[in-house]
């Protein structure tokens, strides 16, 4: 007989697993209490406008290429996509206007000509920033940092040598400010920070490596949206016989002796020596198994921040806007203030704007737009997120407004939104938290959750475990978590 394996959660980090699991000689099911999959990787339809629900950027495409390429198939049978030339437009209050480009050179001048700066320290600062990716990425991102094994390689070993280098004794604001020479590229590269859903003036400088991922290796963009990449992902599993089960909340996980035995859902028992929760890590201890004891320091982590995010469709095109937008605040440290310390958003947020139609011609009606409109906010602790939603909306138009001079309210079309509750409702996340815990620690990453348990056969995969949340790394937790379980040899 073939060994049984269940994945709570039809996430991306879910699903992943599902396929690595196949070729373990595991026959798989997930279950999914939705009756869609992708968990944050969604689709929403306005009107005759799609829009991508949640993650909008796409970075080391190569993540999802592996999982057609272990199974002998052709990611490109499956989804394509293209290289970004324009990585992001960066809108300042005063009419500053960064175009962030791919490549290199375009960027240093763009730097030089708008901010009427030398560029080197830039150059520089990206270069560092690959450095500490470089660095970092084989010992803390594609090994579980809490088995011995992961500490006796060479990978470890260059990491621990270089370690005054790697700036984890400052914040990502404090590097930033020493390194860059214009209060505007200190702004811009503290952003990253948002990434993992972290405060740039708390989040350990090693964070600086993020940049590298758009500046360094690039930015990349579905030809049919990021919900191609799910569609691409299940058509795979199903593909290898992986069956889903949508509609079916898992009510608790089963134990025998020590090691699970299987899931009760609202439709039965359904047994398995083996389950990856693709579920929030704090979910699963006090939904899941509430028997047994949750990991303190997991349990007391600050969540990560949180998204107000605005789908409008706008009747009418800016060119002077592309597929990934910033309109900054003007005072980003009470931004971040407001969300970590006082729980709330501050009157002047910076607002993201995501616009697929600009490569996807098909998600908008002609001559027209479809604006992902988001916010970073604080996790759910209580706030009245009616008010809070119609005051950020306000903001956001007001800016907007001001930034591109237009009167947006009358060319929204159709709308609808999410806050942290919805998200809450919708994925089942921890008080909202997009990332799962902050970052705002300068061992955050020691402190998160590892892909195993004392449970014998419990595994976790998704962005509230180690290494974090957004699709590379929820891709990189299935691997460390699948890694983890040994080959399993088909039986007769």
């Amino acid at each position: 007989m073939t060994k049984q394996a269940i994945v709570i959660g039809s996430g991306i980090a879910g699903i992943a697993s599902a396929i690595r699991l196949t070729q373990k000689g595991y026959s798989v099911s997930v279950f999914e209490t939705n009756d869609y999959p992708g968990g944050k990787l969604t689709s929403i339809q306005l009107g005759n406008y799609r829009f991508d629900a949640g993650p909008s950027l796409f970075t080391l495409p190569y993540l999802v290429d592996e999982l057609f390429e272990i199974v002998g198939k052709n990611p490109r049978d499956y989804f394509n996509y293209q290289q970004l030339d324009l990585l992001c437009n960066y809108f300042y209050e005063d009419g500053t206007i960064l175009h962030a480009y791919a490549d290199q050179q375009l960027l240093l001048e763009e730097v030089e000509n708008k901010l009427q700066v030398n560029s080197t320290p830039l150059k520089e600062y990206l270069e560092h920033s690959t450095y500490l990716f470089e660095r970092t990425r084989h010992s803390f991102l594609e090994k579980s940092l809490h088995k011995f094994s992961s500490y006796i390689s060479s990978d470890i070993l260059k990491t621990v040598t270089s370690i005054r280098k790697l700036n984890l004794f400052e914040s990502m604001h404090e590097v930033n400010k020493k390194r860059l020479n214009h209060p505007k590229l200190v702004q811009l590269f503290d952003r990253f920070a948002t990434y993992n859903g972290s405060n740039p003036y708390k989040a350990p400088g090693v964070l600086n490596s993020i940049p590298h991922l758009e500046f360094g290796i690039g930015s990349f963009f579905p030809t049919e949206g990021m919900h191609q990449i799910l569609k691409a992902c299940m058509k795979l599993a199903e593909e290898l016989g992986v069956q889903f089960h949508f509609n079916e909340r898992v009510k608790n996980i089963q134990l025998a002796n020590g090691q699970v035995s299987g899931i009760e859902t609202e439709k039965g028992i359904h047994s398995a020596g083996l389950i990856i929760s693709n579920c929030d890590v704090k979910q699963t201890y006090n939904q899941l198994v509430p028997t047994q004891m949750a990991p303190k320091q997991t349990m007391k982590q600050e969540p990560s921040s949180s998204a107000l995010i605005f789908y409008w469709g706008i009747n009418r095109s800016f060119p002077e806007l592309d597929v990934h937008n910033i309109l900054f605040s003007t005072d980003y440290e009470e931004e971040f203030k407001s969300i970590f310390e006082k729980s709330t958003v501050s009157n002047d947020p910076t607002i993201y704007i995501h616009i697929s139609s600009k490569i996807v011609s098909d998600d908008a009606p002609q001559g027209k737009e479809n604006w992902f409109v988001m916010v970073n906010v604080p996790s759910d602790q209580g706030q009245d997120w009616e008010k809070l939603h119609l005051a950020v909306r306000e903001a956001c138009i007001a800016k907007i407004n001001r930034v591109l001079k237009t009167d947006i309210e009358p060319l929204i079309e159709v709308e609808d939104y999410l806050d942290p509750v919805r998200i809450s409702e919708r994925t089942n996340s921890f008080a909202g938290a997009l990332y799962g815990a902050s970052s705002n620690e300068r061992m955050a990453a020691f402190f998160r959750h590892p892909n195993f348990s004392k449970v014998k056969g419990l595994y976790f995969a998704g962005g509230s475990v180690h290494p974090g949340g957004g699709i590379p790394l929820c891709l990189l937790s299935a691997k460390i978590a699948t890694s983890l379980i040994e080959n399993v040899k088909m039986e007769n």
